[in-house]
């Protein structure tokens, strides 16, 4: 079974920076078509913010576009999310995704910024940004 593990987060000001990892066990994360990152603030609904895919190709949301920059690193097993020029709307839990699939039930969910079905999840790192 896959299992994903966030940390990095914690409390910082407006305008500060954040890495958050995510590490994969027991399968490789090269394997993976698609890994992103989510968040969710109390009240409400999940926003998909990062996505990255086996190629390397990634997808931002608008909200976090210019500020923020998903990676992966296959050789530490570990996919990242770098966090600028934070603002207090950013505070969250931020909870990391990943997804052998691409073709499911013979529809493309690709992996962009809109897809929210996916396989494995962590159990998320909480992010605050004071203003």
């Amino acid at each position: 079974q896959v299992r994903l593990a966030e940390s990095g987060g914690g409390s910082v000001q407006a305008g500060g920076s954040l890495r958050l990892s995510c590490a994969v066990s027991r399968y490789s994360a090269s394997t993976m078509y698609c890994m992103g990152w989510f968040r969710q603030a109390p009240g409400k609904e999940r926003e998909g913010v990062a996505f990255i895919d086996s190629t390397g190709r990634t997808s931002y949301a608008d909200s976090v576009k210019g500020r923020f920059t998903i990676s992966r690193d296959n050789a530490k097993n570990t996919l990242y999310l770098e966090m600028n020029s934070l603002k207090p709307e950013d505070t969250a839990m931020y909870s990391c995704a990943a997804d052998f699939r691409r073709w499911i039930n013979g529809r493309d969910y690709g992996c962009f910024a809109g897809r929210s079905l996916f396989d494995y999840w962590g159990q998320g790192t909480q992010v605050t940004v004071s203003s």
